[in-house]
């Protein structure tokens, strides 16, 4: 964090007296009056406690419960406070300082995000403020203050606006004559990290995590011995190594006062050149895929490591599109997840699939604006999916366009895609429910047109009101005849059984209708695998092999106590 300039150096000489010691007096006294020599002033400090939020929230207070650290994105330090209005509340979050009287003293915090407000009231004479309408990249608010004549403390404070975004607010200074409170501590040089350990493996990298240090502002990784890179976070990923080749590893703890002495070294090996690129993992004949969000909408915000066992297949929604027609990429929303790393985010992903779990990227969604409609686009589809299944490790892509589809391009897509990633690639589908009354939807011509390396395509049993069911009656959202009658079209329409699966909004605020409780879904599946807990509808046959339920989200279940894959898991996974 950033200080004010400290104690004052003076600097002595001795002088040889020329006229005496009366000549010597009558100068001094000369310089006195003219006032060229007096007592020395003591340095402004920052009177502002636990200033850069790395003690937490400690000597801060924030409305409503408004206010929280996170690691990413931070100014200074390793933490920064993020505020978040709601309804009338503004995020209004304060700092109680000591000052001097009749003293002038600077205001400064760095800010992103949202409207956000700096200012301090109770000085004592005119109550200060200054503001930001909003920024995406760090800025400086800045303003100053003089303390009334009997004004001992000042409150400080930060806020936003009603109904707009989060603010983010770092290395607050209140600078100026110490008020008796002093000032927080100067940093000493953080300890030694412990649990260094090697992680995911290729053939031209290593990951590392490690435990974190108090004190510590980032890390300095070493490979055999010279420094490799940097992180601000628990764990890094070095790259450019030669494949099958064991490698030292160490790792330093620094902060403004130093750097730690090195932990103890740890071997990583990368991998064989002729291994595959990741891990592979198949997906269960009866599976429970849930969609991950990688955003904050008010439900429960998770990590992937957060994501309970039941789930088989993860979709971690959604890719981003890009400038590129038909290209995509995948941000990571660190800030929104409670600062979640990209590197432990791909060590999360390793830890799924080490545990027998896929986990894919998902392309769409209810805001997804990706076109796939002609040979170019459709090549930079194929070739930014592997891209991103190279870089994170990914099994797959789900394909969740509800704004249009091509089935002849996306086809294409799909095709060379698989003929990069191998016959382990996974390949699911979501679409609504009028995407697949018919055969020739492009939805459904696409699942039928990729049906030899389609895994499941999990129609989305919500969000649509009445739909035509196999047998050509009209059947109403919410039931179990409508998730068994509107399955039958697609089990006898051309799909395998092991390519169908329900999917359905985990609570009733996952989706703005076709909500149905955790018993109609495990109903609907026996009465399709066994022909047992049927509603009006019965279909003529049985499908065994059907693949399982789906649900929006993983995130909405946790909301909800995981009340729907707590019921529907153990089912899926126990029928014939």
């Amino acid at each position: 964090m950033e200080r004010s300039a400290g104690s004052i150096r003076h600097r002595r000489r001795r002088v040889r007296p020329l006229l005496g010691g009366a000549v010597a007096g009558v100068a001094a006294a000369a310089l006195a009056v003219t006032g060229l020599v007096g007592t020395a002033q003591a340095a402004d400090v920052n009177v502002a406690k636990n200033a850069g939020f790395e003690s937490g929230l400690a000597n801060w207070t924030c409305s409503g419960g408004s206010g929280t650290t996170v690691s990413s994105p931070v100014h200074g330090g390793t933490s920064a406070l993020k505020a978040t209005p709601a309804g009338h509340d503004n995020a209004r979050c304060t700092q109680t300082v000591a000052v001097k009287p009749g003293s002038t003293y600077t205001l400064s915090s760095w800010v992103q995000g949202g409207y956000a407000y700096l200012g301090a009231s109770g000085t004592g004479t005119t109550d200060v403020s200054t503001w930001s309408p909003g920024s995406s990249s760090w800025t400086q608010l800045r303003t100053s203050f003089t303390t009334g004549p009997s004004t001992t403390s000042v409150t400080v404070y930060t806020h936003g606006w009603y109904g707009q975004a989060a603010y983010v607010a770092d290395d607050v200074q209140v600078t100026g004559p110490d008020g008796g409170g002093g000032t927080d501590p100067e940093p000493t040089i953080p300890g030694t990290p412990a649990g260094l350990a090697v992680g995911a493996t290729t053939t031209s990298s290593v990951t590392l995590n490690w435990n974190a240090v108090s004190g510590a502002t980032g890390y300095t990784v070493y490979r055999n011995g010279a420094k490799a890179t940097t992180a601000t976070g628990t764990s890094a990923t070095v790259t450019g190594l030669a494949a099958d080749t064991a490698y030292q590893f160490a790792v330093s703890a620094t902060n403004s006062a130093g750097e730690s002495v090195k932990s103890a070294t740890v071997s990583g090996r990368t991998a064989k050149a002729t291994d595959p690129g990741g891990p592979v993992t198949s997906v269960p004949k009866h599976a429970v895929t849930g969609y991950w969000q990688n955003f904050d909408n008010g439900a429960a915000v998770q990590k992937l490591s957060d994501v309970p066992a039941h789930y088989d297949i993860i979709a971690v929604s959604f890719a981003d599109a890009t400038a590129t027609p038909g290209a995509v990429t995948f941000n990571l929303d660190s800030a929104g997840l409670g600062g979640y790393t990209v590197d432990r985010f791909k060590a999360d992903i390793k830890a799924k699939q080490a545990a027998g779990k896929n986990v894919i990227i998902s392309v769409g969604g209810e805001k997804g604006s990706v076109a796939v409609n002609n040979d170019a686009s459709a090549t930079a589809f194929a070739d930014s999916v592997y891209a991103l299944i190279q870089e994170y490790g990914f099994n797959g892509v789900d394909i969740d366009l509800e704004n249009g589809l091509n089935s002849t391009y996306m086809t294409k897509a799909l095709r060379s895609l698989s003929s990069k990633a191998g016959s382990g690639l996974v390949i699911t589908m979501a679409p609504q429910t009028i995407d697949m009354q018919s055969t020739s939807g492009e939805y459904f011509k696409t699942a039928l047109n990729i049906k030899d390396i389609l895994t499941v395509v999990n129609m989305q049993y919500y969000n649509s009101g009445s739909m035509l069911g196999c047998d050509g009656k009209v059947y109403s959202q919410g039931s179990v005849d409508f998730l068994t009658a509107l399955a039958c079209i697609q089990l006898e329409g051309g799909l395998a059984p092991s390519q169908v699966g329900l999917g359905v909004p985990a609570s009733t605020r996952g989706a703005g209708s076709g909500y149905v409780a955790p018993s109609v879904v495990n109903a609907a599946l026996d009465c399709l695998t066994k022909g047992t807990n049927c509603g009006s509808f019965k279909p003529s046959r049985t499908y065994p092999d059907l693949r399982g339920a789906m649900t929006w989200s993983t995130n909405w279940d946790a909301t909800a106590g995981n009340a729907w894959s707590n019921a529907v898991g153990p089912h899926v996974h126990g029928l014939p």
